[in-house]
């Protein structure tokens, strides 16, 4: 699954897909359901803990991030990030081993994309969830 994700992001041009840091967290490509959602299994390393035990939030929101930026060059032009928005519904432990993060097309227009993540365990619990916007991006002719 994961080399025929990998292909159609190679049609973006000029970019480099997966980004390494998706390759650093492990990122594994689970389930793409075309037009609709796709699915990323990340690793919970001990060293994404913060002083509770917990994975911290930062590499929560990076695991989204991770799981939607793919998934937006895969229903939509080349698209950057304006927003991101996450909450946390509770705590990830790193018992769980990891998480997986499903990212769900809202809605898109010809310059705006609108997607959803849904964190879960490995048991399907609800962890958190996130949500962002993104602004297709114009090709321009520069002038030299």
């Amino acid at each position: 699954m994961m080399e025929k994700i990998i292909q159609l992001m190679k049609s973006t041009p000029d970019m480099e897909l997966p980004p390494k840091i998706f390759n650093e967290m492990e990122g594994e490509f689970i389930e793409y359901i075309e037009g609709e959602s796709l699915t990323v299994k990340f690793p919970i390393k001990r060293y994404y803990s913060n002083p509770f035990g917990f994975m911290q939030g930062g590499m929560i929101v990076a695991a989204i991030d991770n799981t939607l930026a793919p998934f937006s060059y895969l229903v939509s032009p080349v698209s950057i990030t304006d927003n991101i928005n996450t909450t946390f519904v509770r705590p990830i432990k790193m018992a769980y081993e990891f998480i997986l993060v499903t990212a769900i097309l809202i809605g898109k227009t010809p310059m705006k994309i609108h997607l959803r993540a849904e964190v879960k365990n490995p048991a399907g619990k609800l962890l958190a969830i996130g949500s962002s916007s993104s602004s297709v991006i114009r090709k321009t002719n520069t002038r030299k």
